[in-house]
């Protein structure tokens, strides 16, 4: 390679560093004056409220979320004290879940279990409780779908990973085909390689997108797998469940069909780009970025993070696949990798940007990274590409000038042999990226709680430290039937202190959740609410409270209700 293109390759590095670097400050600009983003849907109200007891049964519950929601099937359900259930239809508008009751509703207590599907596709769930006349000393509540986990399973993990694997090849092979490899025909059989990879790429994505159609369907409604058979199961999906995979397998096929054996020319090299574009934007249509806000920006954000690992996955192997052959024809294996690695400089930077980008509006905070099982697996993720990123800098400034400085042809096949090896290593370092990003596809960013020691029956006021609130909780009384909750916020200094939100309290045990107890404010860092515990045994009070614009510290108290 010749002096002065050396220089135009640096100086295209540069240039593709900075508007890069001009394209991250654009972002950080932009999104420091958003609005946070958002985990999943939350119940913001009911009518009635929790624990209400109302002298006529209702004819209308309400539910209201802070975002849209998706009814499932058979996913709202009433209960009497009994466990005997209470004719009751459902329907769902926007945020707002009406609940109509159209049998008989007699006195006591009664449940409403309820499980919907939140607009990043996560599901959720919980339950109202409410008396007529007077609560019931004993309430029991059978088992239904909506007590079923709301985390996502291993295997659709698994699927999604394939899924990515299959898709990010594809695309990138591709991309390298069209864009990277020098177009004469000494290149015609790393072509061919090159497309049989990309096809079989393709085959895999497109299977794997689809595989995970069932299993979003039973994960999201909470069903065995028995109830695939229902017609109900399947028309439940958002149409974006089918959608997404139908783009990602069309364009796919579309431009790995239309990979030539020998250089692409203007149109059909087009027709290539259209359908990896068309197959990459379309997972960023679905999941946490449909959800996130502000929308338009993470959606494009999220397109160039996965054109930017498709470019680097898909590079990485078409190098171990071609660079053998072309290291024996003069240079051509150096100015191929020569090429990729000017383009992986900029994707690199791309992937760091829209990746910090990604995982501060979807996990919400910087603490959320420690505080939850999301941030525990993009730290992970975090750490894998740091490996990565060495590897390639070890195969950049280390393995490619000893390729390029090679003379004799043996010496440029033992450089690329060498190379190629770490390539490889680079490639499964990037495997286990995608898996990580296929757990975190499905995992809801919400935080969870932390498990204080168990309250004692005649020691009914508790306290927990909120981020620098000390948050102190009292049961008055704590025993069956309606007790009064008393949240009082102070400082360490004992002075009442308020967070960014109004605190949050919610009553659960192992077979029954109340869902979030209605506070009200009756004085400076004061909070109460009255709810029916129908129930004793051990319960779980989940105390939660908005710190700052970004924190949201959950902690969990265990309560022996005699």
């Amino acid at each position: 390679m010749s002096a002065g293109t050396d220089t135009g390759v640096r100086r295209t590095a540069r240039v593709l560093l900075l508007a890069v670097a001009l394209l991250q400050a654009v972002l950080v600009v932009v999104l420091g004056a958003a609005a946070p983003a958002s985990a999943h849907a939350t119940l913001i109200a009911t009518d009635p409220a929790e624990g209400a007891v109302l002298e006529t049964a209702p004819e209308q519950i309400t539910f209201t979320f802070d975002e849209s929601v998706i009814g499932v099937p058979a996913g709202v359900q009433v209960f009497d004290a009994t466990g005997t259930q209470v004719p009751s239809s459902a329907s769902v508008e926007e945020a707002r879940l009406v609940v109509d009751l159209e049998g008989e509703v007699g006195e006591g207590t009664h449940v409403v279990v309820w499980r919907l599907v939140s607009a990043d596709g996560h599901p959720i769930g919980g339950s109202l409780t409410f008396s007529v006349g007077e609560p019931s000393d004993v309430v029991e509540v059978p088992t239904t779908s909506a007590d079923a986990g709301t985390d996502a399973p291993v295997v659709l993990g698994v699927v999604r990973w394939l899924g990515y694997v299959g898709l990010l090849a594809a695309a990138g092979l591709a991309l390298f085909a069209v864009l990277l490899l020098p177009a004469d025909r000494a290149t015609d059989d790393a072509r061919r390689r090159l497309r049989a990879v990309a096809r079989a790429s393709a085959l895999l994505a497109g299977l794997a997108w689809w595989a995970a159609v069932p299993l979003v369907a039973l994960y999201q409604l909470g069903l065995p797998a028995s109830a695939l058979g229902d017609g109900a199961t399947w028309s439940a999906l958002a149409a974006t469940e089918y959608g997404v995979p139908a783009a990602v397998t069309l364009g796919l096929a579309l431009a790995v069909l239309s990979l030539p054996v020998t250089a692409a020319g203007r149109t059909r090299a087009g027709v290539v780009l259209l359908g990896c574009a068309v197959a990459l934007v379309a997972p960023a249509l679905t999941g946490h970025t449909r959800a996130t806000s502000p929308q338009a920006l993470v959606i494009g954000v999220d397109v160039l993070h996965l054109l930017a690992g498709a470019v680097w996955l898909g590079g990485l192997l078409a190098v171990a696949l071609v660079l053998g052959d072309l290291a024996a024809r003069e240079d051509a294996g150096a100015v191929v990798l020569t090429r990729f690695s000017t383009w992986a400089s900029g994707v690199l930077v791309a992937l760091v940007a829209t990746g910090t980008v990604m995982a501060w509006r979807i996990a919400g905070s910087w603490a959320a990274l420690v505080d939850t099982g999301y941030g525990a697996i993009l730290l992970a993720k975090v750490l894998a590409v740091l490996a990565a990123v060495a590897l390639a800098a070890w195969n950049r400034f280390a393995l490619l000038p000893r390729l390029r400085d090679a003379v004799k042809r043996r010496g440029r096949r033992d450089a690329a042999a060498l190379l190629v090896r770490t390539t490889v290593a680079e490639a499964a370092v990037l495997l286990v990226v995608l898996l990580l990003t296929g757990l975190l596809v499905d995992r809801s960013p919400e935080p969870g709680g932390s498990t204080a020691p168990a309250a004692r029956a005649q020691e009914p006021a508790r306290s927990v430290w909120l981020g620098g609130i000390v948050a102190e909780v009292a049961f008055d009384p704590l025993a069956v039937g309606t007790t009064t909750v008393t949240l009082t916020m102070t400082d360490p200094d004992g002075v009442p202190a308020e967070g960014f939100a109004a605190p949050r309290i919610s009553l659960s045990t192992a077979d029954l959740d109340l869902g979030e107890v209605a506070l009200r404010n009756i004085g400076p860092g004061i909070y109460t609410g009255d709810v029916v515990l129908p129930t004793g045994g051990t319960w779980e009070a989940q105390v939660s409270l908005r710190t700052t614009e970004f924190d949201n510290p959950v902690k969990t108290l265990e309560l022996e209700v005699p």
